[in-house]
């Protein structure tokens, strides 16, 4: 009774962001449910640390660790600012927008995307007098869509791809294709608005950015470059190689590793350490069979993929993309259950703010800078580009299971 007690207290902090009275977001609320369960010795110590996948802890840590190098080698200042002063059109300047949001966020954590480039992207809009709201909800849309395009992407897709052993090169074809016509569809969303000028001119913000260093760019896209090769050629483990990079770019001369380590988001990894306690403790009951065996006699089978792909969109907007996953793959035995994960927890991240956290940091970053953007206002662009996404990628998975 503990363990569901917990596991229900921590999947309704999931769903509402924080604890009523108490000071505490999703990572505080999963921490707790799994110290609770420790204290209480529902879950020994052994069987906490056997619970968490290592493998997926280490490859995201290691990509944490890349993205910082490009975050502090000045690389997203130097895109962004290009944007700034190139002479082209504002359409162009979307497809720009987008195509390298979702580009970087295809092969570095898209929620550090985000974090680097949406105080950049204020500041060009800004000069170039355009109503930023526009470009900083397809920064967000874009990250999103783009992450869904690999294996490394995001959170959900290295846990995915991980747990259920997928081929980096396999998922690229089921991922990329979905991936680059979501852009399309993102671009035809927002061109119209985007090209409106500012009604009144924004000052240019002050922003503080990493100056760029061409060394230090230069040498993690050469990293970046060499582990993607890695990836699609090499049957080496992905965290092996993930921490390998990691580590030369730990010994380093000029970035030090303080700096460095202050960038790795500690938060999301203490709330996958946590839930994978939770989650492990959960499935330690009986309730998870009964749960889908009741969800299967009332017609949803989450095994059959057109069911599991419903149920992740569903999910995923209510807990968040990460939780939801971890809930789901139990039921992840069909052989496109991986794809059908990764798309739909991934483009289902677009319809709330708080669907993703890269939605989360480009609405908090905007909001530092004095630019609001509602729910209301992302929901109008949100909803039907998920919908159009979504869209595509069930088409494309059932086009790739006749073939």
């Amino acid at each position: 009774m503990t363990i569901l007690i917990v596991f229900g207290f921590v999947y309704l902090g999931m769903v509402l962001g924080r604890v009523p009275l108490l000071a505490l977001d999703r990572t505080g609320i999963a921490l707790l449910g799994a110290l609770i369960l420790l204290a209480t010795e529902q879950v020994t110590p052994q069987d906490a640390w056997q619970a968490v996948d290592v493998p997926t802890m280490g490859l995201l840590f290691g990509l944490m660790v890349l993205s910082a190098q490009f975050r502090l080698g000045g690389f997203y200042t130097a895109v962004t600012r290009r944007f700034a002063t190139a002479n082209i059109s504002p359409a162009v300047l979307l497809a720009l927008v987008i195509g390298v949001s979702g580009l970087l966020s295809a092969l570095l954590a898209n929620d550090i995307v985000c974090l680097a480039v949406a105080p950049l992207l204020v500041e060009a809009c800004a000069r170039r007098r355009l109503h930023s709201v526009p470009y900083l909800l397809a920064l967000a849309c874009a990250a999103n869509i783009g992450s869904a395009a690999t294996l490394i992407g995001n959170p959900q897709n290295m846990l995915i791809g991980q747990r259920l052993q997928l081929s980096f090169a396999g998922y690229l074809l089921d991922g990329g294709v979905p991936a680059v016509l979501g852009m399309v569809v993102l671009w035809l969303v927002l061109r119209k608005e985007a090209c409106q000028p500012a009604m009144v001119p924004r000052p240019v913000p002050d922003v503080h950015a990493p100056v760029f260093n061409i060394w230090q760019s230069g040498k993690g896209v050469l990293i970046l470059l060499a582990l993607v090769v890695s990836f699609l050629s090499f049957p080496i483990p992905r965290e092996i190689l993930a921490l390998g990079a990691a580590g030369l770019i730990l010994t380093s001369r000029q970035m030090h590793s303080r700096h460095m380590l202050g960038l790795v988001d500690w938060q999301l990894l203490i709330l996958f350490l946590s839930l994978f306690v939770v989650n492990h403790a959960f499935q330690s009951t009986s309730a998870l069979p009964r749960t889908l065996t009741a969800m299967s006699q009332a017609g949803v089978d989450v095994h059959h993929p057109g069911w599991l792909f419903a149920v992740t969109v569903v999910l995923s907007n209510l807990v968040s993309n990460v939780p939801a996953v971890m809930l789901l793959l139990p039921a992840a035995t069909h052989p496109l259950a991986g794809p059908v994960l990764a798309l739909s927890s991934t483009l289902a991240g677009n319809l709330f703010i708080a669907g993703s956290i890269a939605n989360i940091i480009v609405v908090d970053q905007a909001d530092r800078l004095g630019i609001h953007i509602s729910w209301r206002a992302h929901a109008r662009i949100g909803l039907p580009v998920t919908l159009l996404t979504l869209a595509i990628a069930g088409g494309w998975l059932v086009l790739r299971s006749l073939m």
